[in-house]
């Protein structure tokens, strides 16, 4: 069986882009400024001040961010690897 992947740590790297590290050692970079721009639940994340408030969240299983009223915004773990994955893959054949 396949074990699920597992944040170790996410940085941002400019606005609405992260750096994140699990914790098999894949290195990963993803581009959230499409969904960000999307608005909606989003809105808050908007804000720089807002997006660079990312954590993991216990175990690693997702990240998070949390707005001043308590609502918190989450992306899994899996997800997110798969999403690094396919925009390394789409970098590579930009890039050649």
């Amino acid at each position: 069986m396949k074990k699920l992947p597992r944040v170790a740590t996410a940085e941002p790297v400019i606005h609405g882009v992260l750096k994140l590290i699990f914790l098999d050692g894949y290195e990963g970079v993803i581009d959230l400024r499409p969904l960000i721009a999307r608005g909606k639940v989003f809105t808050w994340l908007q804000n720089p001040e807002n997006f660079s408030g990312v954590r993991v969240d216990e175990y690693g299983h997702s990240i998070s961010w949390t707005d001043e009223s308590g609502y918190t915004l989450d992306f899994g773990a899996d997800s997110l690897r798969r999403d690094c994955e396919r925009q390394a893959e789409i970098h590579k054949l930009m890039v050649g």
